[in-house]
């Protein structure tokens, strides 16, 4: 699993701006629901930006139920109605950049549950991929190195495991944010991460000897430290 691909984005008010003018395209047009939408280098040309604006805009779409794609067809408009797609829409763009304690209570809600799933679903190859996060995330603590993107690595390998492809896509999508604050908030301090081994193989365990009760205490042993520590940092 590669973090390059979960990058965020550098120009969110151009993709807002995108996806504005798709639902003005989507009602000028009255487009209706499985009718498709022009082709992605079509729409680039037309909103005079690159296509991979409009890609994201498209994927975002794509998150909240408005659009569907079908490899090698298009995209087309999903099942939606015309009023509840433009109070969604309105709603998308109304939305405010997530701030550092909302995103860890939302992983820790995310989590409790996915690594209940992943120690009744894992497969043998689910067990090989968390194992490996977490040598890489042991590597790096012992050699006194930052070890976020491992840390993370190793949850998202639980979320894969859990074979939920809705919770798995959540923890994507909040995981870049997490990356850049916890630098920012400097959560990860020696102490935390050297606990963190003990408390990774802790939740290996309980997931490779299929315990989901197990599993669950040792994923809340393990964010206990940190939630509380986002209950206290200083957001001003």
């Amino acid at each position: 699993m590669n973090l390059e691909v979960l990058s965020i984005s550098d120009n969110q008010e151009l993709q807002n701006s995108v996806i504005d003018k798709i639902r003005e395209l989507i009602n000028f047009k009255n487009l209706e629901p499985n009718d498709k939408l022009p082709s992605e280098r079509m729409l680039s040309d037309k909103f005079g930006v690159s296509r991979g604006v409009v890609r994201d805009a498209i994927q975002k779409l794509e998150f909240y139920g408005l659009l569907r794609s079908i490899p090698q067809s298009g995209t087309f408009v999903a099942n939606v109605g015309a009023i509840a797609m433009n109070g969604i829409v309105d709603d998308i763009l109304d939305l405010k950049e997530s701030d550092f304690k909302s995103l860890v209570e939302t992983r820790i809600l995310l989590e409790l549950k996915t690594v209940k799933l992943a120690s009744l679903r894992r497969t043998e190859a689910d067990l090989k991929s968390i194992k490996s996060a977490l040598n890489a995330f042991s590597k790096k603590v012992l050699n006194n190195e930052n070890a976020v993107q491992e840390d993370l690595l190793f949850h998202l390998a639980i979320a894969k495991a859990s074979k939920n492809s809705t919770l798995n896509t959540f923890m994507l999508s909040i995981t870049p944010e997490i990356i850049t604050n916890f630098a920012k908030y400097h959560v990860c301090d020696d102490d935390l991460a050297m606990k963190g081994i003990d408390e990774h193989t802790a939740i290996y365990e309980a997931i490779k000897n299929q315990n989901p009760t197990i599993a669950k205490e040792k994923m809340k042993i393990h964010f206990k430290t940190l939630y509380q520590y986002c209950y206290n940092v200083d957001n001003k």
